[in-house]
């Protein structure tokens, strides 16, 4: 049994083989079909196959997987080759067939042919969604530079909007970009339209999209992103497992003690996480060895700064506790 790394690039792959645990480059073939075909027939039935995730890296694996017992395709951000000192194409394709050797690659997860068209789809329609904002916002950029302001009507993109822009007095090139920006939209709205339809067809004939559509906001269009995110929801081992993985599981990070410094602001002393409402009390405390550190035969005996330096001590800490709060409050958004 052979272990086979590919470095996959635009228009070659590097080929690297462990066998009886020594490692050796094979060199080059053709990122082409006949020439990937031609590579998987002088493969063994015993051997594995391993590549990073590019963008024809499940054509390539799709090509390979009837002449091998297993292809790999592994996260750039698991194998550690972005981060090696010296990385070329040959070393590339050598390490990920000693990882793969070694048995130290997770595979990703290879989306189904039903799943695979879903992403497909439902990324054009994404791009398409994309290009008319950018369309909408040069009409935008023209009333801002003629100094024309909101238009009268609220969706500017209606029929009565399209009509107010028609009658506007506007110079010829800006005239020229209005017009040509509106025949975009309404190609684009179009394209939009048409790959709504497919992706409805498809995803109405699922039973967990339609279970999905039960729940109050949630359309086709969101209930079908979902699954063809997760894919097979039967490969997650539990529902945390399947929440983690689409980014919805915040963990909660707990400030430790702070250990106080010598001569530093009192209001570094204390452990743990403050609020800014303490903060703010102990700011309005007349009292302004409150938030001090209990004071030790070392300690100097009193206070010799100005009286306002208690309140800018802890000015400076509600900031810090604001700050770190908001970078650790987890957000509720799919990655």
């Amino acid at each position: 049994m052979r272990a086979v790394g590919l470095d996959v690039h635009l228009d070659f792959c590097e080929v690297a083989i462990v066998e009886g645990g020594e490692v050796r480059s094979a060199g080059r073939i053709e990122t082409k079909p006949e020439q990937i075909e031609l590579f998987a027939g002088s493969l063994g039935p015993a051997d594995r196959v391993a590549l990073e995730v590019t963008g024809n890296a499940w054509e390539i694996a799709r090509i390979l997987e009837p002449h091998v017992a297993q292809v790999v395709v592994v996260s750039p951000s698991d194998t550690g080759i972005r981060q090696a000192r010296a990385k070329t194409d040959r070393l590339d394709a050598r390490t990920l067939a000693r990882l793969l050797a070694a048995g130290s690659l997770d595979a990703v997860w290879m989306p189904d042919q039903r799943t695979w068209v879903m992403r497909r789809r439902l990324a054009r329609r994404d791009q398409l969604v994309r290009a008319r904002t950018r369309t909408k916002n040069e009409i935008h950029a023209v009333l801002m530079r003629r100094l024309i302001g909101r238009a009268p009507v609220s969706d500017l993109f209606g029929v009565k909007g399209r009509r107010w822009l028609a009658g506007l007095e506007l110079p010829l090139e800006e005239r020229e970009t209005v017009d040509g920006a509106i025949r975009q939209i309404e190609f684009l709205e179009c394209e939009i339209a048409e790959v709504e339809r497919l992706i409805a067809l498809d995803a109405l004939a699922s039973p967990e999209i339609r279970r999905l559509m039960s729940v109050p906001g949630v359309n086709v269009i969101v209930a079908a992103t979902f699954l063809a995110a997760i894919g097979d929801i039967g490969r997650f081992q539990s529902p945390r497992k399947l929440v983690g993985y689409l980014g919805l599981d915040p963990r909660v990070r707990q400030l430790g003690p702070v250990r106080p410094r010598t001569g530093g602001s009192p209001s570094r002393a204390r452990s743990g996480p403050v609020t800014c409402s303490s903060r703010r009390a102990g700011a309005r405390s007349a009292n302004p060895g409150r938030h001090a550190p209990s004071t030790s035969a070392s300690a100097p005996a009193a206070d010799t700064r100005s009286p306002s330096s208690p309140r800018r001590a802890s000015s400076r800490a509600c900031s810090g506790a604001c700050s770190r709060a908001r970078r650790t409050t987890p957000t509720n958004s799919p990655r």
